[in-house]
């Protein structure tokens, strides 16, 4: 491919890149020192294709782990979990454990989770790709709504109809086929 899931990788500090340095909200990656790479993995939400959720856990425990992990008054937490739940139309689903759940049901976790910390940035790696179109499009408003308070939002996807449905700055990576990638260049702004 043309390096997207690589891109989102590096970004969190789970590959090195070949070259160069990578630095995130201020903090060299490609320095040695797992701190500085926890740091920047706290200010981030990571919405991954392979899931990565806790098969032993239901739906409510997969999401408010994080928030556990970083130290939140179990209060917060559950009023968090509960509105994120909401958010995601998996209120009805709380207590189930993720192996019964969907596909999709098990993606809309996923973004659920990389939501509920307020990250101020999130890496999104095809996070539609499998949902349905009433889903999609509810979970494309979040982020536009999140991306109009502040929030930065890194999408790698293959979907063009869902890049011009909603069009916000596009930056392109094509493969080449000498080997590597390059960036065609496109910068599109919001319309």
């Amino acid at each position: 491919g043309s390096g997207r899931s690589s891109l989102l990788r590096i970004l969190f500090g789970a590959e090195k890149p070949s070259s160069g340095e990578v630095i995130v909200n201020g903090i060299r990656l490609t320095q040695p020192g797992f701190k500085k790479a926890y740091q920047v993995r706290k200010m981030m939400g990571i919405i991954s294709p392979d899931f990565k959720l806790l098969k032993d856990r239901n739906v409510r425990e997969n999401i408010s782990f994080v928030l556990e992990v970083m130290g939140y008054p179990p209060k917060a937490i559950k009023e968090k979990v509960s509105q994120t739940l909401i958010q995601m139309g998996l209120l009805e689903r709380e207590k189930d454990l993720i192996l019964s759940l969907s596909a999709g049901e098990q993606q809309r976790v996923v973004i659920g989770r990389a939501l509920v910390k307020d990250p101020a940035l999130i890496l999104a790696d095809e996070p539609t790709s499998i949902l349905d179109d009433e889903m999609t499009g509810r979970v494309m408003t979040i982020f536009s709504e999140l991306h109009q308070k502040g929030t930065t939002i890194v999408f790698a996807t293959q979907d063009t109809h869902l890049i011009q449905r909603y069009p916000h700055r596009t930056i392109s990576l094509v493969a080449r086929r000498e080997g590597g990638v390059e960036s065609n260049g496109e910068v599109r702004s919001e319309g």
